[in-house]
């Protein structure tokens, strides 16, 4: 999928990733819904093969970072110096905030994640249309955003993360036949 370039190319590609995989989840076999993933990650290098063990464990994932992003632009709107990972992490490091987010839904029902994930998909897709194509497509717009657009925060929170859990999800569904 190529990367948007306006608003309308993002707010389609976020809406209809975020779809296939609600629809790819309902396709899944009841057991395999909240089974665990069966492939084999050996020679899977990132580290993400090796974290999330189930479909609950990818929406989780996406929730999480979209909880981020919808943080980080409503401290730095509202004048509240904020950077967009939690204090502590970078992006040498942030793998273990990853884990810790795998670790603290542990106890999450899928169907629970099922809803934590279209709540916060609504509200990032809300957020979103706040903000005209030239405060998401062009540099500089915010000093928050330091070199980037807000909208590659944006694409990096709905479409581009939408596409990678698919890629693990479709994998999961092929390893089931």
């Amino acid at each position: 999928m190529p990367r948007p370039k306006t608003k309308q190319e993002l707010v389609d590609a976020s809406n209809s990733s975020y779809q296939k995989i609600v629809d790819l989840i309902a396709k899944l076999p009841e057991d395999a819904r909240t089974g665990s993933f069966n492939f084999d990650t050996s020679k899977l290098k990132e580290a993400h093969w090796k974290r999330d063990h189930n479909v609950r464990d990818v929406l989780i994932h996406l929730y999480e970072w979209q909880k981020l992003l919808l943080e980080w632009v409503k401290s730095n709107q509202s004048g509240e110096n904020k950077e967009f990972l939690p204090e502590g992490y970078n992006w040498r490091n942030y793998g273990e905030m990853n884990q810790e987010f795998w670790q603290k839904h542990q106890s999450t029902p899928l169907a629970e994640a099922e809803k934590m994930l279209a709540n916060s998909h609504k509200q990032t897709m809300a957020l979103l249309d706040t903000y005209t194509e030239e405060q998401l497509f062009q540099k500089n717009v915010f000093p928050w955003t330091g070199n980037n657009a807000l909208g590659t925060y944006f694409i990096a929170n709905t479409c581009s993360h939408y596409e990678w859990a698919l890629k693990k999800l479709r994998k999961y569904q092929r390893s089931l036949k």
